[in-house]
Protein backbone atom coordinates (compact mmCIF):
# COMPACT_ATOMS: atom_id res chain seq x y z
CA UNK A 1 0.00 0.00 0.00
CA UNK A 2 1.40 3.38 -0.70
CA UNK A 3 0.30 6.86 0.89
CA UNK A 4 -2.32 7.63 -1.26
CA UNK A 5 -5.19 6.59 1.44
CA UNK A 6 -4.87 6.64 5.05
CA UNK A 7 -6.82 6.41 8.06
CA UNK A 8 -7.68 8.93 10.57
CA UNK A 9 -10.02 8.88 13.46
CA UNK A 10 -13.07 7.72 12.51
CA UNK A 11 -12.84 8.42 8.88
CA UNK A 12 -10.73 7.71 5.61
CA UNK A 13 -8.38 10.38 4.11
CA UNK A 14 -7.32 10.48 0.46
CA UNK A 15 -4.17 12.31 -0.09
CA UNK A 16 -4.37 13.67 -3.78
CA UNK A 17 -1.78 15.69 -4.40
CA UNK A 18 1.14 17.94 -2.48
CA UNK A 19 0.20 20.64 -4.98
CA UNK A 20 -1.03 23.62 -3.23
CA UNK A 21 -1.58 27.07 -4.79
CA UNK A 22 -0.52 29.08 -0.62
CA UNK A 23 2.01 28.27 1.96
CA UNK A 24 0.00 29.09 4.96
CA UNK A 25 2.46 29.84 7.65
CA UNK A 26 0.79 27.17 10.15
CA UNK A 27 0.83 24.39 7.84
CA UNK A 28 1.64 20.78 9.21
CA UNK A 29 3.83 20.34 5.82
CA UNK A 30 6.56 23.12 7.18
CA UNK A 31 7.71 20.44 10.10
CA UNK A 32 6.20 17.34 9.96
CA UNK A 33 6.40 14.63 7.15
CA UNK A 34 3.07 13.54 7.85
CA UNK A 35 -0.22 12.71 10.07
CA UNK A 36 0.89 10.26 12.95
CA UNK A 37 2.19 7.47 11.51
CA UNK A 38 1.71 8.17 7.79
CA UNK A 39 3.85 9.69 5.84
CA UNK A 40 2.40 11.93 3.25
CA UNK A 41 4.56 13.15 1.20
CA UNK A 42 4.06 11.55 -1.97
CA UNK A 43 6.65 10.34 -4.71
CA UNK A 44 4.06 10.32 -7.71
CA UNK A 45 0.48 12.00 -8.14
CA UNK A 46 -1.95 9.01 -7.77
CA UNK A 47 -4.82 8.33 -10.56
CA UNK A 48 -8.10 7.00 -10.28
CA UNK A 49 -6.79 3.11 -10.34
CA UNK A 50 -4.03 3.95 -7.24
CA UNK A 51 -7.13 5.55 -5.61
CA UNK A 52 -9.24 2.52 -5.90
CA UNK A 53 -6.81 -0.20 -5.75
CA UNK A 54 -5.50 1.56 -1.99
CA UNK A 55 -9.13 2.23 -1.13
CA UNK A 56 -9.82 -1.64 -1.83
CA UNK A 57 -7.32 -2.19 1.19
CA UNK A 58 -9.98 -0.86 3.88
CA UNK A 59 -13.05 -1.99 4.87
CA UNK A 60 -15.03 0.67 3.56
CA UNK A 61 -18.40 0.92 5.21
CA UNK A 62 -16.47 1.34 8.77
CA UNK A 63 -15.94 5.01 8.47
CA UNK A 64 -18.35 7.63 9.10
CA UNK A 65 -17.13 9.57 5.86
CA UNK A 66 -14.43 9.50 3.21
CA UNK A 67 -12.39 12.76 3.33
CA UNK A 68 -9.83 14.68 0.94
CA UNK A 69 -7.58 15.43 2.31
CA UNK A 70 -3.54 15.31 2.56
CA UNK A 71 -0.63 16.91 2.17
CA UNK A 72 -2.21 19.44 -0.96
CA UNK A 73 -5.12 20.81 -2.48
CA UNK A 74 -7.36 18.63 -3.12
CA UNK A 75 -8.47 20.60 -5.99
CA UNK A 76 -5.38 20.74 -7.39
CA UNK A 77 -5.75 17.29 -8.52
CA UNK A 78 -9.84 17.73 -9.82
CA UNK A 79 -9.79 15.66 -12.88
CA UNK A 80 -8.76 12.73 -10.35
CA UNK A 81 -11.12 13.66 -7.15
CA UNK A 82 -13.68 14.23 -10.21
CA UNK A 83 -13.90 10.12 -10.81
CA UNK A 84 -13.08 8.92 -7.37
CA UNK A 85 -16.11 11.12 -5.85
CA UNK A 86 -18.45 9.62 -7.82
CA UNK A 87 -16.84 6.29 -7.05
CA UNK A 88 -17.59 6.82 -3.73
CA UNK A 89 -21.07 8.21 -3.98
CA UNK A 90 -22.04 4.68 -6.14
CA UNK A 91 -20.43 3.24 -3.12
CA UNK A 92 -22.94 4.72 -0.57
CA UNK A 93 -19.96 6.90 1.16
CA UNK A 94 -20.60 10.37 2.72
CA UNK A 95 -17.59 12.66 1.47
CA UNK A 96 -16.24 15.45 2.38
CA UNK A 97 -13.11 17.57 0.85
CA UNK A 98 -10.65 19.88 3.01
CA UNK A 99 -10.14 22.83 1.07
CA UNK A 100 -8.56 26.07 0.46
CA UNK A 101 -11.23 27.30 -1.71
CA UNK A 102 -8.91 27.89 -4.59
CA UNK A 103 -9.88 25.51 -6.88
CA UNK A 104 -11.19 28.25 -9.10
CA UNK A 105 -8.04 30.06 -10.09
CA UNK A 106 -6.29 26.95 -10.02
CA UNK A 107 -8.29 25.02 -12.82
CA UNK A 108 -9.23 28.53 -14.63
CA UNK A 109 -13.16 27.72 -14.09
CA UNK A 110 -15.71 29.25 -11.65
CA UNK A 111 -18.19 26.35 -12.06
CA UNK A 112 -16.15 24.34 -9.86
CA UNK A 113 -19.14 24.14 -6.46
CA UNK A 114 -21.02 23.40 -9.19
CA UNK A 115 -19.29 20.60 -10.68
CA UNK A 116 -18.51 19.05 -7.12
CA UNK A 117 -21.91 19.07 -5.61
CA UNK A 118 -22.40 15.83 -7.33
CA UNK A 119 -20.73 13.90 -5.22
CA UNK A 120 -19.30 16.01 -2.83
CA UNK A 121 -21.34 16.36 0.48
CA UNK A 122 -19.32 18.45 2.79
CA UNK A 123 -16.52 20.82 2.53
CA UNK A 124 -14.87 22.43 4.71
CA UNK A 125 -13.24 25.93 3.41
CA UNK A 126 -9.98 27.20 4.92
CA UNK A 127 -10.99 30.82 6.10
CA UNK A 128 -8.22 32.11 8.30
CA UNK A 129 -8.68 35.51 7.87
CA UNK A 130 -11.31 38.31 7.29
CA UNK A 131 -9.68 40.38 5.12
CA UNK A 132 -7.62 40.37 1.40
CA UNK A 133 -4.02 41.87 3.15
CA UNK A 134 -4.27 39.48 6.89
CA UNK A 135 -4.99 36.66 4.37
CA UNK A 136 -2.26 36.58 2.22
CA UNK A 137 0.07 37.38 5.59
CA UNK A 138 -0.87 34.51 6.56
CA UNK A 139 -1.43 32.03 3.64
CA UNK A 140 1.09 33.70 1.06
CA UNK A 141 -0.71 32.55 -1.54
CA UNK A 142 0.46 32.60 -5.28
CA UNK A 143 -1.72 34.06 -6.34
CA UNK A 144 -1.89 37.42 -4.01
CA UNK A 145 -4.82 39.38 -2.62
CA UNK A 146 -7.41 38.13 -5.45
CA UNK A 147 -7.54 34.77 -3.58
CA UNK A 148 -9.06 36.07 -0.10
CA UNK A 149 -12.48 37.14 -3.04
CA UNK A 150 -12.03 33.75 -4.72
CA UNK A 151 -12.34 31.92 -1.73
CA UNK A 152 -15.00 33.53 -0.45
CA UNK A 153 -16.90 33.11 -4.21
CA UNK A 154 -15.94 29.63 -4.04
CA UNK A 155 -17.77 29.21 -0.16
CA UNK A 156 -20.65 31.19 -1.47
CA UNK A 157 -20.99 28.66 -4.67
CA UNK A 158 -20.59 25.92 -2.49
CA UNK A 159 -23.50 26.98 -0.13
CA UNK A 160 -25.82 27.97 -3.57
CA UNK A 161 -25.31 24.52 -4.92
CA UNK A 162 -26.39 22.77 -1.98
CA UNK A 163 -22.83 21.49 0.09
CA UNK A 164 -22.70 21.10 3.87
CA UNK A 165 -20.55 23.92 3.76
CA UNK A 166 -18.14 24.70 7.11
CA UNK A 167 -15.65 28.09 7.32
CA UNK A 168 -12.86 27.15 9.04
CA UNK A 169 -9.76 29.26 11.35
CA UNK A 170 -6.56 28.50 13.05
CA UNK A 171 -6.67 29.52 16.69
CA UNK A 172 -3.34 31.28 16.98
CA UNK A 173 -4.95 34.01 14.97
CA UNK A 174 -6.44 36.20 17.77
CA UNK A 175 -9.98 36.11 19.32
CA UNK A 176 -10.59 39.45 17.75
CA UNK A 177 -9.56 38.03 13.91
CA UNK A 178 -11.67 35.04 15.32
CA UNK A 179 -15.18 36.76 15.86
CA UNK A 180 -14.42 38.47 12.58
CA UNK A 181 -14.40 35.33 10.58
CA UNK A 182 -16.96 34.04 12.43
CA UNK A 183 -19.30 37.03 11.33
CA UNK A 184 -18.33 36.78 8.06
CA UNK A 185 -18.83 33.37 7.49
CA UNK A 186 -22.77 33.54 9.01
CA UNK A 187 -22.86 36.12 6.33
CA UNK A 188 -22.50 33.75 3.17
CA UNK A 189 -24.68 31.13 5.00
CA UNK A 190 -21.40 28.61 6.04
CA UNK A 191 -21.05 27.07 9.49
CA UNK A 192 -17.73 28.12 11.24
CA UNK A 193 -15.83 25.90 13.01
CA UNK A 194 -11.89 27.37 14.83
CA UNK A 195 -9.22 24.67 14.80
CA UNK A 196 -6.37 24.43 17.49
CA UNK A 197 -3.23 25.54 15.92
CA UNK A 198 -1.20 22.46 15.36
CA UNK A 199 2.42 23.23 16.70
CA UNK A 200 5.62 21.10 16.27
Amino acid sequence: MKNFVYEYGDSLYINLTNKCPNNCEFCIRNFKNGVGEDDLRLTREPNFEDIKEDLSLFPLKKYDEVVFCGFGEPMCALSVLSQVGPYLKRLGLKTRVNTNGLGGLWNKRDDVPKLISKYIDAVSISLNASNRELYQEICRSIYGEKAFDAMIEFAKGCVENGIDTTLSVVDFIGQEEVEACRVLAESIGAKYRVRPTIYE
